[in-house]
Parts: structure tokens; sequence; C-alpha cells
């Protein structure tokens, strides 16, 4: 149970509080994995960011 709150309910604890995704906006499942890849995307690009930092992130996206 520790492990499994460690590396799944983290995630989508943040994506939750912080970027108020409480409900998805859209319906049929096409467009709600599209939200939820959006969601994800923006919690990825938050965290590498936290992680290296602007400039090594916009140099990597150049190359």
């Amino acid at each position: 149970m520790r492990q499994r709150r460690e590396t799944v309910e983290h995630p989508f604890g943040t994506i939750k509080a912080r970027m108020g995704a409480t409900h998805f906006l859209m319906k049929t499942l096409p467009r709600v994995a599209a939200e939820m890849a959006l969601h994800v995307l923006a919690y990825n690009m938050t965290r590498v960011m936290n992680i290296m930092g602007t400039k090594p992130l916009i140099a990597a996206m150049r190359a």
C-alpha cells in the first residue's frame, strides 16, 4: 500500500488539486482520453521544469 501511494496516487492527486481537474469536461471516451492526455502532459512538463529548469528544457525542445 505504501508503494502504491508513492507511485500512483501522488500524480493523480496533484493533477486534481493543482490543475483543478476534478471532473472531465468532455463526453465520450475518445474526448475524455484526449483531455486526460493533456492533463498528464501538463503534469509531466511541470515536473521536468521543476527538476531540470526551464532553459535546459527549451534547449532540448529545440534540438
